[in-house]
């Protein structure tokens, strides 16, 4: 049976509730009927509506909002469905708010809207709940008569007599309110319930939404359970500590402790440690003096604190800025590399103006002042070339402290940053350990092979290099070991590569790159002369009176024993005859030597070079290019052949996909001018076509051996030898323009090396022809090109 549910003594009222009520819109709350509800009034629509229906007959419409961020909702802004309240009592409150009573009566449903100012009114259709009397309604209504007994028992300070109360509610509209009213549901899910008609359907909604409650209330007063528990024990051992100390004291065993805290703020004062550094410190040495020395966290503050009082916080060594004494030092410590001493010197200048004169301008003067002294140097160049002992040379210069940090390899993040003090065994990173064995605040840093580090997933070390090289953030540098600031403004940064190329963008971008190309045979010589053989001498226990070097022997060893773009094996073979000679002398067998070529051959053994331009190479298709390596310049052959077959064109040596291109271009080009060469076009047609360069095992890539497979490939064709004294580099496009390409430089030096006459280059890199030594440059010809037609014409002359 379905019928209106409604009171005997609420009938009569119920049918005096006219058909058009104010409305008042309730924000982040719903109204159900048989349940009281008290409201703050602030709005000035809102309150002139109370005070209407408090003069009237006390009947109000509440109605929620669709949008509760709305101030003064439209009608289209409101649910349909409300609950008919009567006002019983105003409170007035100083803050011009208005604090409400009222008691719900019953659902109602909008059908119309008459008026939105002062407030809102609409004609409304009572919509009482309908109820089914069956036994699935009993049932629903006894299961939340339970749920609700469960969920009651589970909150703090609720007197027994709740149970009672529910036990005595016979009417399911009035228990179920009555929990809705009472429980945490969503403001949607609790509109949803107020419009559900059916009171059965209401049961089985609020019954889903009281269980997911008490699951919630169970959850939380486990987890409550457990942060008690774990405080209890904590305050236990609290006590049991405190209980320990006091007999410790009376024992006379925790003099050792507390010296050591008194050790540790006499230390703290002393170092001279910025507010922030200063604070954390205590702050750990008052956790260290409440704890056990047997305690393993004791041992870990303690390491902490042997760390932050042993930096260098205020200490820094004043400089030198003596330009001429920095002159003197790095003509002393390094042969020519004019170019590079003068950028250094120019450098050093730089940070000597800005410090005696203390120059006090406009903001934009002072920006490029900071600017200026925050330069950071790199010194690209192959290996050997003296990069390092620049670095070395500029602190001797400066009266500063030199550190050195390799970055070869170097994966982990942590590395850099150091490690946070949770895990076991955290250290801080490198540049703060460097930082202390350096001593000072104001170190030479040099950050050796800054194009060799890699990343996985411990993070990108150069990323975290980005902070450390910025003039303008690494004042502020923190190490997740020390979580503290420290200030790496005053030291003075120089990094070392051999490959610009592999060095991320972001951090290339933050350097001043100086490249050191590599050295002449002359400049060698002249190295070996007036240090290597010194070096060496002192390194081996021998005397220059004991031994000498001539000349001849040392242009022995750079031609026959060398091929490189630095000193470093030339200083390894120098140091091989030192050591041959201490045997002969502690031997007796001799007691001084002046070692001559032939000496260099009797101690070396074989010879491990020999000049490339001696190959007797008496048959077309070969060529001498000049190519760039990680270790210098070099020269390189290119071989070509050709043999019956089907127009097939093959390509070895390990080549990389530019390389590989420029020898398509290169075969197509020949192709495309064979006439005019004097080639038989339909020679392509049943010839198979093979280019190999040697050394298979290296990979090699890039454009610039365009020009030198063409010529290879031109020789093979026409069937004229290119001269064994020539040289090539340049890019070649497929309508004959030979486009300029980079390292110039190291590739004539290892033309020069090779004892090669002539170098052919393209035209718009006749302009690099100025950077190399006068030396170079006299016993070298070279020959600018802007067309292939013109290489080919000097190339192929026999």
């Amino acid at each position: 049976m379905t019928e209106s549910f409604l009171h005997e003594d609420n009938e009569v009222f119920l049918k005096k509730i006219p058909d058009k009520l104010p409305i008042l819109p309730l924000r982040n709350t719903v109204a159900y009927p048989f349940m009281p509800l008290p409201l703050s009034i602030n709005i000035p629509g809102s309150m002139k509506l109370i005070e209407d229906a408090f003069k009237g007959d006390h009947l109000i419409g509440l109605a929620a909002m669709k949008d509760s961020s709305v101030i003064e909702p439209m009608p289209e802004q409101i649910h349909e469905i409300g609950t008919v309240c009567i006002l019983n009592r105003i409170v007035h409150l100083g803050d011009d708010s208005l604090q409400i009573f009222l008691y719900g009566f019953e659902r109602f449903r909008i059908t119309s809207w008459h008026e939105t100012e002062p407030y809102l009114k609409a004609g409304i259709l009572l919509h009482p709940d309908t109820l089914e009397h069956d036994n699935e309604l009993e049932a629903a209504f006894r299961t939340l008569q339970t749920l609700s007994k469960e969920f009651i028992s589970l909150l703090p300070n609720i007197p027994a007599a709740a149970h009672d109360y529910i036990d005595k509610i016979k009417d399911p509209r009035h228990l179920l309110y009555l929990v809705a009213s009472n429980i945490q549901i969503k403001l949607k899910d609790a509109q949803e319930l107020l419009e559900t008609d059916s009171v059965k359907d209401k049961l089985h909604l609020l019954i889903f939404h009281l269980s997911h409650e008490k699951e919630i209330l169970k959850l939380k007063q486990k987890i409550q359970s457990d942060v008690n528990r774990s405080m209890e024990k904590k305050h236990h051992e609290y006590y049991l500590r405190q209980q320990l100390k006091a007999i410790q004291k009376e024992l006379g065993e925790s003099e050792e402790s507390q010296s050591d805290v008194d050790e540790y703020t006499e230390k703290i004062e002393k170092a001279g440690l910025p507010d922030e550094a200063k604070q954390e410190a205590l702050r750990e040495l008052k956790r260290m003096g409440e704890m056990s020395r047997n305690s393993a966290e004791y041992g870990v503050i303690k390491t902490y604190l042997d760390w932050i009082v042993d930096l260098p916080w205020q200490i820094r060594t004043e400089d030198e800025l003596d330009i001429n004494h920095a002159r003197t030092v790095l003509d002393d410590d390094h042969y020519d590399l004019a170019d590079v001493k003068n950028r250094i010197l120019e450098y050093l200048a730089v940070r000597q103006l800005v410090n005696t004169r203390r120059i006090q301008s406009e903001p934009d003067t002072i920006g490029n002042e900071n600017q200026a002294m925050g330069a950071i140097l790199c010194f690209a160049g192959p290996p050997g070339v003296g990069k390092t002992s620049l670095g070395q040379s500029i602190a001797r210069s400066l009266g500063r402290k030199f550190t050195r940090m390799s970055l070869g390899g170097m994966r982990d993040e942590a590395e850099i940053r150091g490690h946070r003090r949770t895990y076991i065994g955290a250290m801080p990173g490198r540049i703060i350990q460097a930082i202390k064995r350096a001593g000072s605040r104001n170190p030479v840093f040099m950050l050796d092979e800054v194009d060799k580090i890699g990343s996985d997933w411990r993070g990108d070390p150069s990323s975290a290099l980005l902070e450390v090289l910025d003039p303008a953030q690494n004042n502020t540098f923190r190490d997740h070991y020390l979580n503290v600031d420290f200030d790496l403004s005053d030291v003075i940064f120089i990094t070392t590569a051999n490959q610009l190329e592999a060095i991320p963008p972001p951090l290339k971008d933050r350097m001043e790159i100086i490249q050191l190309e590599g050295y002449t045979e002359y400049e060698k010589i002249m190295i070996a002369k007036n240090y290597l053989v010194h070096r060496q001498l002192n390194q081996n226990g021998l005397t220059a009176k004991e031994v000498s070097f001539s000349i001849d022997a040392l242009k022995k060893i750079v031609q026959s024993y060398t091929r490189e773009a630095g000193v470093r094996n030339l200083e390894r073979e120098i140091g091989t005859i030192c050591r041959r000679i201490a045997v002969k002398i502690v031997s007796r067998e001799i007691t001084d030597i002046a070692v001559t070529s032939d000496h260099v051959r009797e101690f070396l053994k074989k010879e491990k070079f020999e000049s490339e331009s001696s190959e007797p190479f008496k048959i077309p298709g070969i060529a001498t290019g000049l190519s760039v390596t990680t270790v210098g310049g070099d020269i390189l052959f290119i071989e070509a052949t050709w043999m019956k077959g089907k127009g097939t064109f093959l390509i070895t040596g390990q080549l990389g996909d530019v390389m590989r291109e420029s020898a398509q271009i290169a075969h197509s080009y020949i192709r495309s001018k064979a006439e005019e060469l004097g080639i038989d076009p339909d020679v392509f047609k049943h010839t198979d076509v093979h280019i190999h360069v040697p050394a298979g095992a290296i990979p090699k890539d890039g454009p610039s051996a365009g020009i030198t497979i063409l010529a290879a490939m031109a020789s093979l064709f026409s069937g004229r030898i290119i001269s064994r004294h020539i040289g090539m580099t340049g890019e070649i496009t497929l309508r004959g323009r030979v486009l300029p390409v980079g390292g110039i430089k190291m590739k004539v030096l290892a033309a020069h090396r090779a004892g090669l006459t002539k170098v052919i280059l393209p035209k718009r890199n006749e302009s690099d022809v100025n950077e190399l030594p006068e030396e170079v440059r006299q016993s070298i010809e070279f020959l600018p090109v802007e067309w292939i037609d013109e290489a080919l014409n000097i190339i192929l002359v026999q």
